[in-house]
């Protein structure tokens, strides 16, 4: 599993960045209407599915313990950006019960992953962090849907960028990682 992560780096970075993208923009238009709030969580979402759909078919024989949890997070990343599209009048309650949903369910499939890297490799830790800010964020939107849009915009893009940052981190971290192993006589070692 160590080996397909460090091969598909950039696939975790990339997410990263599109995250950080979606933050900067929330917090850069903290006026942004529903209807464009709507379509980047839309969009985010749907890359997101994709890169980790793309991941677990891409990944080879090497990816088929970590499949199952691309395949289902890829879905529901793919299926929320989809019905963001083909409902974009949702409520401000539907869409943050969507984002929460998604956030805790994201999140703990990431914790699922870590707990299972850890077998693997030292310093998993920046993939069970990012699965932990996701499943609190999904709590806090639960636990206060009334907060106003531009605090619920400004938390959104805060999460999002600290959730991109980390994911960028683990993305940036694997490849080192992946050019240590060509060296010959290397050890894995992530910390």
């Amino acid at each position: 599993m160590l080996e397909v992560l460090s091969r598909y780096w950039w696939t975790l970075a990339l997410r990263g960045a599109v995250a950080v993208l979606f933050g900067v923009l929330a917090l850069f238009w903290p006026q942004i209407t529903l209807t464009v709030l709507v379509l980047l969580f839309g969009a985010y979402a749907l890359v997101d599915g994709l890169v980790a759909l793309g991941t677990a078919i891409f990944g080879g024989g090497r990816a088929a313990g970590r499949r199952p949890w691309l395949i289902l997070e890829g879905i529901l990343g793919v299926a929320a950006g989809v019905v963001t599209f083909v409902w974009p009048q949702i409520t401000a309650v539907a869409l943050l019960a969507l984002i929460a949903a998604w956030a805790v369910l994201t999140g703990v499939v990431e914790l699922v992953a870590a707990v299972r890297l850890r077998r693997e490799i030292e310093g998993e830790w920046l993939l069970a962090l990012s699965g932990a800010l996701s499943v609190i964020f999904g709590v806090l939107i639960v636990i206060w849907p009334g907060a106003g849009a531009l605090a619920v915009v400004w938390l959104i893009g805060i999460y999002a960028i600290i959730f991109g940052v980390t994911l960028l981190m683990l993305g940036f971290r694997l490849r080192r990682l992946r050019n240590v192993q060509a060296m010959p006589g290397t050890h894995a070692h992530l910390a």
